[in-house]
């Protein structure tokens, strides 16, 4: 007993620290570990999360102004917005403004696009939050396991 467990801590350093080899994110999917098609990285994808959302709050933010709503439906107005924004870009061009210049791009694993069914599904359960904040191994949310696609770059 005189010598520590290895394994005693390293549940909080992740199953690396215990000797575990995941490999890269996306190694599972197939796709490369850097350059075009590769999973996207977390910087990357809150920057172009931050443009997409400062352009719903701008197109809430008119609507507001020329409609008189209240700071309240305001706020509803601009998820609904960033909700119906994701969607149709994603599902339509597999991209949104922010991920663009940001140099991303939504897909399948397969490389495939993702279509307007699954880009509601994923804008759905991406407005809810919660499933975007729980990540796999691969830098998948909850939202883009449901719906099938990842994040990699354009």
């Amino acid at each position: 007993m005189s010598e520590p467990r290895r394994s005693a801590g390293t549940w909080l350093s992740g199953a690396r620290a215990a000797g575990a080899d995941l490999g890269y994110p996306g190694e599972r999917m197939g796709l490369p570990q850097q350059g075009p098609g590769s999973v996207a990285g977390y910087g990357r994808r809150l920057v172009a999360l931050i443009v997409d959302w400062l352009l719903a709050l701008l197109v809430a933010q008119i609507l507001s102004a020329a409609l008189h709503w209240s700071p309240g439906a305001r706020s509803f107005v601009t998820l609904a917005i960033f909700g119906v924004l994701s969607w149709l870009l994603i599902g339509l061009f597999g991209t949104t403004v922010g991920k663009r210049l940001a140099g991303l791009r939504v897909a399948v694993p397969n490389g495939g696009g993702v279509g307007l069914l699954w880009a509601f599904e994923r804008a759905v359960l991406l407005v809810l939050l919660i499933p975007a904040v729980l990540w796999d191994r691969d830098h998948r949310g909850l939202h883009d396991r449901a719906a099938n696609t990842v994040v990699v770059v354009r």
